[in-house]
């Protein structure tokens, strides 16, 4: 047995665990959010002891608790009775609810967050931030933006005041729009130096062509140059309303000082609309086709595949993730070669495929993209290509026996990185954003063992199924930046998603 121990003059509290984990994880766990009572802490693990069961460990994570208030605004929290605390706002709105002319305006809005506000200075607000320890992030996605603070737990009723500030009291200066145009645009200029990030992006445009989910987070660079503080003023106006915002926090937090410190900061969010015009979102159609940005003085061919995916609430969601697995990824950092359990991933070390691939799905209210994203050779790209297309093929046209063989591994897998990745990061950061995201896409906090259950459920013969709805015979979005001479014409492409069956 292995013991790491902590002297102090009081008494001593062993605590076991399950030996999955790393243990310098569990040590690091400890020694940064461990010592909530002064006392030492013996960390005691037994290979094959453990004091509870994995399925008890589930049904006793901490509870979401969630109350509206009269205006709409949601308050979710999880108590974990740690030192320290996450609290943020998670908030209905990104590059989904721009239009072309103010696509931008929400990412614009993130760098002037901490700009200052009506009431403190720039200078003022990073000096309570930083005289409080704490650490003041937010970020935007296509259809969720968050503003949020991790801190000392005692440091909550601060934090929140200050996020109230900050969301609700922008200065929105015209001298620091100016300043911040400038940031925008050099930002902007980063990202076109991130070809993951271009390709992507190249996706969604053309998947998701003339509609709002073709726009990209950080909108075009002709729009960084032209918004305007009433464009700003305007999309907070029109986005930032109590019933599209939760209030999340986890970790060394009360729910009902919460809730009062809610009352207190946000009843005066606005639920009202101009001319009780309440914005809907107009759905998103998914279109198959295809996008090319040649340049063969790149010395790598970056190129994603894509069908329409599920949506978050959709019950598809879990098998499409398993499938997902069954795919896998890869890098050329990888050990295992042939050994990979993912097959495609082990033709990708035999054959040289490519240096890295990854399935993904991003899913969204109410659709999703569901596709393999590769970097390769250009010699290579014909070849892997035709493997990416045939990996897809093997799913819906396997026997159900080979396709058991992977699901076990993969729902293993699956099951763990579903379970465990929130609580395995051992900070109450990650624990806020899924609570934020939850309460917008389901208006719930999911627990792990419903999660786990979900999994549990998925059969062989459901992988199948539900791989022949989406993926068979459907017309794939295409993006490929880089020397791409050899990527095949559409055409061949699309033939490739159909297959004889017997």
């Amino acid at each position: 047995m292995l013991k790491l121990g902590v002297s102090v003059p009081a008494g001593s509290l062993e605590v076991r665990f399950c030996p999955r984990p790393n243990i310098l994880t569990f040590v690091f766990f400890f020694l940064c959010e461990g010592f909530n009572n002064n006392r030492p802490i013996l960390l005691s693990l037994r290979r094959g002891q453990a004091s509870v069961s994995y399925a008890q460990s589930l049904l006793g994570a901490p509870e979401t608790r969630l109350t509206a208030l009269d205006n709409g605004l949601r308050v979710a929290s999880e108590e974990t009775g740690h030192a320290t605390c996450t609290v943020g706002l998670w908030i209905s709105a990104g590059s989904r609810y721009e239009s072309e002319k103010n696509n931008g305006a929400g990412f614009f809005l993130e760098h002037m967050a901490f700009k200052g506000t009506k009431n403190r200075p720039q200078t003022e607000l990073e000096q309570q931030v930083e005289s409080m320890g704490a650490h003041l992030s937010a970020y935007t996605s296509r259809e969720h933006t968050a503003y949020y603070m991790k801190t000392l737990a005692q440091d909550l009723p601060k934090a929140v005041e200050l996020l109230s500030e900050v969301v609700q009291n922008c200065s929105l200066s015209e001298a620091e729009i100016e300043q911040q145009r400038g940031v925008v645009l050099r930002e902007l200029e980063e990202v076109e130096n991130n070809l993951q990030d271009v390709c992507l992006d190249m996706l969604h445009a053309t998947a998701f062509q003339g509609t709002p989910l073709g726009n990209s987070v950080l909108g075009p660079s002709d729009n960084a140059r032209t918004l305007t503080r009433q464009d700003l003023v305007d999309y907070v106006n029109s986005h930032y309303k109590a019933p599209r915002i939760v209030l999340a926090a986890a970790g060394g937090v009360n729910h009902d000082e919460l809730v009062t410190l809610a009352k207190s900061h946000f009843s005066g969010v606005s639920f009202e609309y101009e001319g009780d015009a309440i914005p809907v979102l107009s759905p998103c159609r998914f279109t198959g086709s295809e996008v090319r940005m040649r340049d063969d003085g790149l010395p790598l061919a970056h190129i994603a595949i894509a069908v329409e995916g599920a949506g978050a609430a959709s019950p598809d969601i879990v098998p499409l993730m398993v499938a997902n697995s069954i795919i896998g990824s890869y890098d050329l950092t990888y050990g295992g070669g042939k050994h990979l359990s993912s097959r495609l991933a082990r033709l990708a070390v035999e054959e040289k495929l490519c240096h890295s691939f990854q399935a993904f799905h991003s899913s969204y209210s109410d659709t999703g993209l569901m596709g393999i994203y590769f970097v390769t050779d250009k010699e290579r790209i014909e070849d892997m290509m035709h493997w990416s297309q045939n990996a897809w093929s093997v799913i819906p046209l396997g026997d159900l026996e080979c396709l058991s063989s992977f699901y076990i591994k993969t729902h293993k897998k699956l099951l763990e990185s579903q379970i465990d990745t929130p609580v395995c990061q051992l900070g109450t950061t990650p624990i806020c954003d899924d609570i934020g995201r939850h309460i917008l896409n389901y208006g719930r906090r999911i627990p792990l063992a419903e999660w786990d259950a979900r999994i549990d459920a998925v059969t062989p013969r459901m992988v199948r199924d539900i791989c022949t709805k989406y993926i068979y015979d459907k017309c794939p979005a295409v993006a490929a930046v880089g020397p791409i001479e050899q990527l095949p014409d559409y055409n061949r492409m699309r033939s490739a998603m159909y297959w004889l069956r017997f």
